[in-house]
């Protein structure tokens, strides 16, 4: 047989090591009663011929399709946290028989239907979710479907499903008292979308901090860390008016908001980090090249998408096995740039 004019199968694999087609099939699946060596070998030999399972076969045989699905909204910040969230999670499921799709979902639309469109078609065996809502509706869904997931945020729900969340209303505080170190008094937060769990968080940490030190500080209206820039420059900049508030530190979540932020900082003559301090949230060591007087705390996206890829895998292979649950804590007296840098 002709390898190379024709796709190859699993009887080509049997045919090339002399074992049964089940025993290939076996092996190519990383079955424990195959022999490691027996394994090894099948899956040398199925990548030096270009194998490729057939998904529809696979799916009659087997019942799955061996997708794991992250869905995504089509407004993420894809040049920081979104970016390692997807590379990390595809390697965490690299090596394994499960691929990884992505699933848009667009700002117009009700986020249910592609989850639901997921769970009725089987399109994926597992999704994983970020943008959680306190009482979000996907995860009451998943629940009772019984389809497995994990979360990249919590939600009421957590003590119940898998899931990585980065302390956000720790966040909150170590914002306000890093600015506050800075000599800042009038604070604008630009936060997350407030019916976002780690919205409510940071929302509710910053006013925490500066309640107990008296200071004054304000949530921007109409616009989120994650509205487009000429949105938030304009609801910023009324802040930042020297005859108004004159706010003299701005808090946001995420790199692209910070950008914006410092466009309006600038757009009112006014200079980053001399009369006006920035602090946010990133994903990659990126803002400080871009000012170098913003302050910055880093979220390890990376090792939230290997956790993630973990937790799913362990709900599909072991579904018995105690939840995978996980809250990274940052810390004020910890130099995370300067760590992300290094």
């Amino acid at each position: 047989m002709n390898t190379k004019t024709q796709r190859p199968t699993l009887k080509t694999i049997s045919d090339l090591t002399g074992l049964a087609v089940p025993t290939v099939s076996r092996a190519l699946s990383g079955a424990q009663d195959i022999g490691e060596k027996t394994r090894k070998r099948v899956q040398e030999v199925a990548k030096e011929i270009g194998y490729v399972p057939n998904r529809a076969g696979v799916r009659l045989r087997t019942g799955r399709s061996y997708v794991v699905s992250l869905v995504l909204s089509t407004e993420a910040d894809v040049m920081n946290l979104t970016a390692k969230l997807i590379n990390s999670v595809a390697a965490g499921l690299r090596g394994t028989r499960y691929n990884l799709t992505i699933t848009p979902v667009f700002p117009d639309e009700d986020p249910m239907i592609p989850i639901r469109n997921i769970v009725e078609t089987r399109a994926a065996d597992a999704v994983i979710l970020n943008q959680t809502q306190p009482e979000d509706p996907r995860v009451i869904y998943l629940m009772k479907q019984g389809f497995p997931f994990a979360t990249h945020g919590r939600t009421k729900f957590a003590d119940h499903h898998d899931y990585y969340d980065f302390d956000n209303r720790t966040l909150g505080h170590i914002a306000v008292k890093r600015l506050l170190s800075r000599g800042r008094r009038k604070f604008a937060l630009l936060a997350p979308p407030r019916n976002q769990f780690y919205g409510m968080e940071i929302v509710a940490g910053a006013r925490a901090e500066a309640s107990k030190a008296g200071v004054s500080l304000k949530v921007v209206d109409g616009a989120t860390s994650d509205s487009p820039a000429a949105d938030i420059e304009k609801a910023v900049e009324p802040l930042l008016d020297r005859s108004g508030y004159a706010a003299d530190a701005i808090i946001t979540a995420s790199s692209a908001s910070c950008m914006a932020c410092v466009s309006a900082v600038e757009r009112l003559r006014l200079n980053v980090a001399q009369e006006v301090d920035l602090f946010s949230k990133e994903a990659m060591p990126f803002l400080t090249k871009f000012r170098p007087g913003i302050l910055t705390q880093f979220e390890d996206a990376a090792a939230a998408g290997t956790f993630l890829a973990q937790a799913v895998l362990r709900r599909l292979e072991t579904p018995d096995e105690p939840l995978m649950q996980h809250l990274s804590v940052p810390h004020l007296d910890t130099d995370l740039t300067a760590k992300s840098e290094s």
